[in-house]
């Protein structure tokens, strides 16, 4: 029982050292916020090919998370990076991983492109 109570404790420990250390890694925008910017930026969908195609918004390029490592040239480390997935998750797991490589202007859409109202693509 009391190791149990360790590995919890340490799993919160690490939750609560992630989520501040992402916090400060990559500003969260609202969609006003995000659509001021984003035109000007890199901006990134990291959800899989098939959420892409059933919709995304207008101008992204699809890198999924599980293809960020290898993609990661693709990217310009001059230029700000949007990022993207379905609810705000994976896209703070992308923004980590830029970050550890030496991007730094970073952000990602608050709550994902579930709370996207603006204008959307859907391939045919």
């Amino acid at each position: 029982m009391e190791a149990l109570l360790i590995i919890l404790g340490a799993v919160i420990v690490y939750s609560v050292i992630t989520y501040f250390w992402q916090k400060r890694i990559v500003k969260a925008l609202t969609e006003e916020e995000f659509r001021a910017g984003y035109r000007k930026a890199q901006l990134i969908d990291v959800r899989e090919p098939d959420e892409f195609a059933a919709g995304h918004i207008l101008g992204a390029r699809n890198i999924p998370l599980t293809q960020l490592r290898m993609r990661m040239k693709e990217l310009r480390k001059d230029q700000p990076i949007y990022l993207y997935c379905q609810n705000g998750l994976r896209s703070g797991r992308a923004a980590q991983m830029l970050y550890r490589k030496g991007y730094r202007d970073l952000y990602h859409l608050k709550g994902g492109f579930k709370t996207w109202t603006g204008k959307v693509k859907k391939k045919a």
